[in-house]
Order: structure tokens, then sequence, then C-alpha cells
């Protein structure tokens, strides 16, 4: 017996109103827009910031940004560009930004391209 693809509007199909809402779940690829990583990054941007792996609460592994000097609204805007390039949740906590897992490898290329000029890993 063959299966449906597509099942008809109005059907029993358990799933068929979820279909509707997937376009609007966050993804898993990272998604590196020309205004949060320009391929020129601006003159001005932090001297040097720091990258450091952390424990949590829980043990689980965090990167944390540090030294970018910036004001609240500044970092909430860098960590939710951060947050797409990187496809990673993560939190301002006090003057930081904290990342879930192990993002060191990542993050570097996408500073220096919001104008940081120095990453240094901690």
């Amino acid at each position: 017996m063959a299966k449906k693809d597509n099942p008809p509007a109005g059907s029993a199909h358990p799933f068929a109103r979820l279909q509707a809402l997937r376009d609007t779940l966050p993804t898993t690829k990272p998604e590196r827009r020309a205004e949060d990583f320009p391929d020129t990054p601006p003159a001005q941007g932090p001297e040097r910031v720091t990258l450091r792996l952390e424990a949590g609460p829980q043990g689980e592994a965090r990167t944390v940004v540090e030294g970018l000097g910036l004001g609240a609204p500044e970092l909430r805007d860098w960590l939710h560009a951060l947050q797409r390039g990187l496809a990673c949740p993560g939190s301002v906590e006090g003057e930081r930004l904290v990342f879930r897992g192990d993002q060191r490898f990542g993050l570097p290329d996408l500073l220096l391209r919001r104008g940081v000029k120095r990453v240094v890993h901690g």
C-alpha cells in the first residue's frame, strides 16, 4: 500500500496541522545574513575579545565571549546575530555572551566579520 505524502485538507492525519508550522520553527542550520556578517568588517568594533570554554551549572559545556565593551541593546543585537550564525542558543549574562556547547571554532570568524579586531582564546 502506497503512503500519501500530502494528505487532503481536513483529513484525519494527526500531523496535518503541524505542516503549516514547520516554516516558523527555528532552523538547525546556520543563517549568515549579509547585514549581520558583512564581507568587509566595519571599521569600528571591539579591539579584543576573549573566548573561553566553561562548565555550566549542570556540567554542560558553555562558550563565553568577554570583552565586547558594548551596552545592553548592542549586546542583545550581537547575541541574536551570533545565535543565527551559529544556529545555537545563547544568553547575555552581565557583559558576557554565553553560548551552549563548544563554539570556539565557529565564533572567531563571525566575531571578526562583525568588526572585532582580535580574538583571544583564554
